[in-house]
């Protein structure tokens, strides 16, 4: 498996990057809780510091700036320190491409020819946070459990690592298809967890199986360690990534629940209606086979998705972008360019012909 952090000056290149937006955060704060009667000139000189710091530390000669550095410029504009994630200590945010995506990695492949479309930094292995729900569902549906058995959460089910949030309360009862659908489509954690708990063997037993396919699928840069990826210990590189995308479109269940838009359960007590965690899915313009979400810290906004454009299968993937929408934003940006490439071809093919 290729490391992510490849060069200990790569280290040191994003301490240097981020230190001067942390100070000039930090003495921001310091200012303002001296005093809440700051005159107008005062502000105006502390966003002329902040503007400075930018311009100092983190301008890129005449060009536009990278996907790391509009998120420090405006982070450091507003006091708040940037989101840094693996991708960026590893210094991918340096990457260029010709789309200018905001995703630290990105592939697009073609689903029937495995034709690479584009590529950014693919082949690096990085965190990939909830994206680890869907070989989850591709151990628990090709163990062949029984899909009506009710799994009830438990203690062992709540997240002590990110402490994240969950509608699913403990002593909740569900079926497994139920618990699957949600991890799916909405990215239960607590829904996934009790899919690995509940398996035989236990969650050990299910995060081998997870290794084992991981292997048997040619993913080699990848490591599973839970069923949420809560864990930053679950890594896969984009190559990798499509090639479980394609495993899991196999299975029409996978694509069902991924994609549905909308789904109600009744764990005992009150009925919960869940949505679909991809903003895309209810937007009629996108033909969706299936899609997983994921975010935690160290991964940045992740999504991969297989999609029809201009009548093709391909397969998106995209790691370690800063916002929901910008995750959105480089599909569309990648749908774009299909269909402009798509487009002229069928004028050369035209203009053959004739």
């Amino acid at each position: 498996m290729r490391s992510i952090a490849r060069k200990a000056g790569v280290l040191a290149l994003a301490v240097v990057l981020f230190t001067p937006l942390v100070e000039g955060a930090n003495s921001h704060k310091a200012e303002k809780s001296v005093s809440k009667k700051s005159s107008s000139s005062a502000k105006s000189a502390q966003s002329n510091r902040r503007v400075r710091i930018i311009n100092s530390s983190l301008s890129v000669s005449g060009k536009r700036k990278s996907g790391f550095h509009r998120v420090a410029f405006a982070a450091a504009l507003s006091g708040v320190p940037p989101m840094i994630t693996a991708g960026d200590l590893a210094g991918l945010s340096l990457t260029r491409d010709p789309l200018d995506l905001n995703s630290n990695a990105a592939l697009v492949l073609d689903h029937t020819t495995n034709e690479v479309l584009f590529e950014k930094n693919a082949e690096i292995s990085l965190p990939i946070a909830s994206i680890t729900k869907l070989m989850t569902s591709l151990v628990v549906v090709e163990a062949n459990q029984d899909l009506d058995e009710i799994l009830t959460v438990t203690e062992d089910d709540v997240d002590r690592e990110k402490f994240s949030h969950s509608r699913l309360r403990v002593g909740s009862q569900l079926s497994r298809s139920n618990m699957l659908h949600i991890a799916l489509m909405s990215s239960e954690n607590r829904a996934a967890a009790a899919l690995g708990r509940l398996y035989p063997g236990g969650i050990s037993a299910f995060v081998s199986a997870m290794n084992a396919k991981a292997m048997e699928l040619g993913m080699v840069g990848s490591r599973f360690s839970d069923s949420t990826g809560l864990s930053s210990s679950n890594v896969s590189s984009a190559r990798d990534l499509a090639k479980l995308v394609m495993a899991a479109y196999q299975h029409p269940l996978i694509r069902q629940y991924s994609t549905d838009s909308r789904y109600v359960v009744d764990p005992g007590g009150r009925m919960l209606q869940y949505r679909n965690s991809n903003g895309l899915i209810e937007n009629p313009d996108w033909e969706i086979g299936l899609q997983k979400t994921g975010y935690i810290s160290e991964a940045g906004r992740c999504l991969v998705m297989q999609v029809h454009v201009s009548g093709r299968p391909v397969v998106m993937i995209f790691l370690d972008s800063k916002s929901k929408q910008s995750r959105l934003a480089d599909a569309g940006r990648i749908r774009k360019w299909l269909e402009n490439r798509a487009a002229s071809a069928m004028s050369v093919r035209a203009a053959n012909r004739s």
